[in-house]
């Protein structure tokens, strides 16, 4: 069967590989929608900072095998499956941090989402890695749970009220998702920030108070003017730009949150003004992933219709088409989501 590897820097191969098979505890999943992550671009065009190599961690698809122990599983079942899957019981699981859990590092698909078949081991059915899907999902959207769940988890770690206000630094796939969030949430004024023209646009569409590009001069007053001169209450640095997170202490208000949720390259160092973090009291908060009820929080919203990740999709490209679908992602000029799709075996 045909899956997706880095090659090596800026160059993915598809590869002819063995067919998975199920044991007695595992499922066996025919990919057929795989979204495209910013840490997949990391991976091939940057320097990624965590353990996995593996393309593809947004996955949906049918049970293509059961092993002969799974009960709540058949062939044939729609659906979503999570990559990492934490065990709940370990002292970082028990203090709220799913993601540091040793097991979330450790588990993952087999040989990876972008595959037309993949293994989802014991750990990750026993654990919650797997959601059935009713028919009224499509693969795409389901491939939107795990990104959304990756969203709400950063929201999650932030204090706010209805009628605050919000900046994201970075109007690409997740930057939408977060827009999406600030409306359910409830923020008044949500102001948008990028350098490209036609995510901004993007941005419009969907409705925020004002789109401004990242090199604009007169970015810092703009939020001034549309927040009574204090700031913006919450700000999402949904980037691995650097300049961004800068950018952000400038504009977060007094006493504000600032979220890290961008993917970085290995070893990025940047230099702040601490005295300005510490006199305006702010808190800076990385927020990295996503664990079980951050993941069912995000289908629930999908399922009951209350966020349409449809309209972020612009381009599907077959599974043959991965580096060119991973190159377009990267590019972003034109683009918001980037998913890949799988209808039927390549070989």
């Amino acid at each position: 069967m045909k899956a997706a590897y880095v090659k090596s820097p800026s160059n993915v191969e598809i590869k002819n590989v063995e067919r998975p098979h199920a044991g007695d505890n595992d499922l066996v999943v025919a990919m057929r929608a795989c979204g495209v992550c910013g840490s997949d671009l990391e991976k091939i065009y940057g320097q990624y900072s965590q353990p996995s190599m593996r393309l593809g961690h947004e996955p949906s698809g049918i049970i293509a095998e059961a092993g002969s122990n799974v009960k709540e599983f058949k062939k044939g079942d729609r659906v979503f499956v999570h990559h990492h899957v934490p065990c709940y019981s370990c002292y970082f699981c028990l203090h709220g941090n799913e993601t540091m859990c040793q097991k979330y590092s450790e588990t993952n698909l087999s040989p990876c989402g972008l595959a037309e078949e993949f293994l989802v081991p014991d750990w990750n059915v026993a654990h919650g890695g797997i959601i059935k899907l009713p028919d009224h999902i499509s693969f795409d959207e389901a491939s939107m749970i795990e990104p959304l769940a990756c969203c709400i988890r950063a929201w999650n770690k932030v204090k706010f009220r209805q009628g605050d206000s919000v900046a994201i630094l970075g109007a690409g796939p997740t930057g939408m998702m977060h827009v999406m969030l600030s409306k359910i949430f409830g923020m008044k004024d949500i102001f948008c920030f990028d350098i490209n023209d036609f995510r901004l646009g993007f941005a419009k569409q969907i409705g925020i108070t004002s789109a401004i590009h990242s090199s604009d001069p007169q970015a810092y007053q703009k939020v001034l003017s549309g927040t009574q001169d204090r700031g913006v209450d919450v700000v999402i640095v949904a980037t691995g730009s650097l300049n961004a997170i800068s950018q952000s202490i400038d504009i977060v208000r007094k006493g504000g949150t600032v979220i890290l949720f961008g993917v970085p390259t290995k070893d990025a160092k940047i230099s702040i003004d601490i005295s300005k973090v510490y006199s305006k009291e702010i808190t800076i908060t990385p927020s990295y992933a996503a664990s079980e009820p951050d993941t069912n929080a995000a289908f629930k919203l999908i399922e009951e219709k209350k966020i349409n990740v449809n309209r972020l999709i612009t381009h599907r490209f077959n599974l043959l088409e991965s580096a060119k679908a991973l190159e377009y992602a990267h590019q972003g000029n034109d683009s918001m989501k980037v998913v890949v799709t799988n209808s039927e075996r390549l070989n």
